[in-house]
This record gives structure tokens, C-alpha cells and sequence, in this order.
């Protein structure tokens, strides 16, 4: 079998994403539910016949295996519009690899297949409205085992998708006040038309709607699934959520170079194109320092996120890398964005672009998947770890 051709596989995507997926922007963003829902299985069914859809996915579960370094040149393309990962199928690359890796077979049928085919959307349940999300060791949202089955009881929010999942893994504390706090809970299957599984509301996120594809409060008012719905081992929910969340980190870094790109291009393009004062505003120093300072910190950032994905595909967990491209990525696509938006002036603020609703995304980076201040706190610890007791230290020259 001839391996793929991924330098030919990214121009592919990126064309499919420039010709056909901001176009229909609009009505994704804007039109009626039904109208969007088309358009959006039109983008997905063209995805699979071009040969397009789950790249990333693993070849066994229906994907097509592309390795994670070069997953990240494609990805950066796909993130160049926040409708193109589900159109070309990568939105359930975290949820097929947690669910491929701990799985019961019942689950895999059900649900796995599936999810990398498209015919059915996952979600994730871990925040809740009354804790602290930086500290997790406090989710209130409890299982108990009963007569073969599990009680859930408890609040969920920023549940993405949940009211076009099929499911959504929650985690709950399943074990006694004894159990060490990273020993205490457990990752649950619940299907969303089981009983007492209640979405409470959709909750806007900086004034934006995301429909069926909204981040929703949901209650767990005495939930009652079956204990083989158990996710992997008891008490084993934190490994399996950092297993889930580590990967889709970086994959949301990948996603923002591709945003950043974008706005680098609208903002360059507004700069020649735009005149003040007698000259073009591209002829402007100062303007010139926008474009300097953009490009600096997506490159910068880019090549953060590649040796990250360097360091995974090697097989180790990467997590100071990660760390590191989460926080400097998230800053770069918001600084990025932000001087996109002080070039068109009052007109970045409005939908004639896309820059504000990128604008809005990019802050939201800066919080989801543990905020800023979570990650600079992990980094540095694990820096001066190997700095303590004469410890050999750190030399980020060295290979591997």
C-alpha cells in the first residue's frame, strides 16, 4: 500500500476549506437550524467522497492514520474556519481515541464506529457551575452503584454538544471520602435520552449562540445506567481525562495557527488595500509593527506546537510541551486577532468579517482546556524539578 501523500493532502484541505466551507459560513452561522444542518451534511458527505474525512483518526477505527507532526500542517489548515473540523470529520478525534483505548466491545459498536463515520456526535462532561473547574478534585457530581446499576446525581455545564450527542462521558466521584482525590472518580457512559439526563439551558458564550453545537448546562436528576457503562477502571477518571485532554490541547493549537493565518491574511490584504492620511496604511511603521509582531508569534508558536507533536509521535506524554504551546498559543491567536481587528476599525467589529467571532473564540482560549494560569504553574514545577537536589536540569537542545 502507498503511503499518502500529505504535502498533496494539505493543499486538498485547504482548498476544500477556502471553496467550500467559508461560503457556506453564513449559513452556518446565521441561518435557520434545519437550513444549517444541511449544509453542514452536504460539507461532511463531500469531505468523504474527496477523500478528506477523519485524517487524523487511527486506520482501524475508519481514519486515516496521518501521523500527528504531519497532522499538525493539516489541522492548522482545518482550524482556518471553527465549521471546517466537523465538515471534514476531526471534531471526534479526543472522544474516538478515549473511547478506542477504553472502550468495554459494547461501546465500541454502539458508539465508536459511529463517531469517526459522523453519523453520531459525542460530548464531554467534567466542569460544574459551583467549583472551581482549575481544581477538579472538587467535581460534587457523584455515581453510586446500585442493584447493577449507577445513580448519578449531580450539574453539569459547558457540556459541548449535548443536545445532538448520542452520549456523554461524565465524570463523577465514585468512591468513598477515604480514596485519594486523583483516585476517587470515574469516567460514565450515559446516553442522553436516558431519564433524568436534563438539559437545563445553552449558555451563551461572549453574546454567541452556537446552536446544536452550544455549550450546555445539563442536570443528572437520578440517572440510572447500566455499571458496564463504566469507561475504563474505577477510579481511574483523571488518568483517562488527562489522556483525553492532553492530545486535544495541541490539537486546539494546531486549530489556532490556522485562525491565526486567517487573520494575519484579512489583515495584510486590509493593509494594502487601505489608505490614510495620503499613503497606504501598509506604508505605515506602525502598521509595519503589526504585521512583524503576528508573524514573530505565529511562527513562534507554530514551531512550539511541532515539536510537541515531534515529541508525542516519539512517544513520550510531552506534558511540558504542551503546557508550554497552550499558554503561548493562546496569546498569540488573541494578540493576532486583536491587531486584525484595530486594522479594519469599527468594521472588524462587525459580521462583514469573520474576525468577530474569532476575536471572541480567542479569548475563550485563553480558559478552556485549564486556564493560562493552571498551565504556567504545572510548567514550572516540572522545570524546577529537574533543577532540584543538583538534578541534571534541563537542556532544550538536547534531542528526544
Amino acid at each position: 500500500m502507498v503511503a499518502p501523500n500529505w504535502v498533496d493532502m494539505r493543499a486538498r484541505v485547504k482548498a476544500f476549506v477556502e471553496d467550500r466551507v467559508y461560503p457556506a459560513e453564513d449559513v452556518l452561522d446565521n441561518g435557520a437550524p434545519d437550513a444549517a444542518r444541511a449544509k453542514l451534511a452536504e460539507l461532511m458527505a463531500a469531505a468523504k467522497a474527496e477523500g478528506l474525512w477523519a485524517l487524523g483518526h487511527p486506520v482501524a477505527i475508519g481514519g486515516q492514520g496521518m501521523p500527528l507532526l504531519d497532522y499538525v500542517d493539516v489541522n492548522e489548515v482545518i482550524g482556518r474556519s471553527q465549521h471546517a473540523m466537523v465538515a471534514l470529520g476531526t471534531h471526534s478525534l479526543q472522544d474516538a481515541l478515549m473511547l478506542d483505548r477504553y472502550a468495554a466491545p459494547e461501546w465500541r459498536a454502539k458508539y465508536l464506529l459511529p463517531l469517526v463515520a459522523g453519523t453520531i456526535f459525542p460530548s464531554f462532561a467534567m466542569t460544574e457551575p459551583d467549583v472551581a473547574s482549575s481544581d477538579p478534585t472538587q467535581l460534587q457530581t457523584t455515581a453510586t452503584l446500585e442493584g447493577g446499576e449507577w445513580l448519578i446525581r449531580g450539574r453539569k455545564w459547558f457540556t459541548t454538544g449535548a443536545a445532538g450527542a448520542a452520549y456523554t462521558t461524565v465524570m463523577c466521584r465514585t468512591e468513598s471520602g477515604d480514596a485519594a482525590p486523583h483516585a476517587a472518580f470515574s469516567m460514565i457512559v450515559v446516553p442522553t435520552d436516558t431519564p433524568g439526563y436534563r438539559i437545563v439551558r445553552d449558555t451563551p458564550v461572549l453574546g454567541l449562540h452556537h446552536g446544536l453545537n452550544g455549550h450546555y448546562e445539563v442536570a443528572y436528576d437520578d440517572v440510572r445506567v447500566p455499571a458496564a457503562n463504566l469507561l475504563g477502571p474505577r477510579g481511574q477518571g483523571f488518568a483517562i481525562a488527562q489522556m483525553r485532554l492532553g492530545p486535544g490541547r495541541i490539537f486546539h493549537c494546531m486549530r489556532w495557527l490556522g485562525q491565526a493565518q486567517r487573520a494575519f491574511d484579512l489583515m495584510c490584504r486590509r493593509l494594502n488595500e487601505r489608505s490614510a492620511g495620503g499613503e497606504k496604511l501598509a506604508d505605515k511603521q506602525l502598521m509595519q509593527q503589526f504585521v512583524f509582531d503576528s508573524a514573530a508569534e505565529i511562527q513562534s508558536a507554530r514551531l512550539l506546537t511541532l515539536d510537541a507533536a515531534a515529541k508525542i509521535d516519539a512517544g513520550s506524554d510531552a506534558r511540558v510541551e504542551i503546557g508550554l504551546i497552550k499558554v503561548v498559543g493562546a496569546k498569540m491567536l488573541h494578540n493576532v486577532v486583536d491587531r486584525a481587528v484595530q486594522v479594519f476599525g469599527a468594521k472588524g467589529l462587525t459580521p462583514d468579517t469573520p474576525l468577530h467571532i474569532m476575536y471572541r473564540h480567542a479569548r475563550e482560549a485563553r480558559i478552556y482546556d485549564g486556564p493560562d494560569e493552571v498551565h504556567i504553574t504545572s510548567v514550572g514545577k516540572r522545570l524546577l524539578r529537574a533543577y532540584a537536589g543538583n538534578g541534571p536540569g534541563i537542556d532544550f537542545g538536547a534531542a528526544g
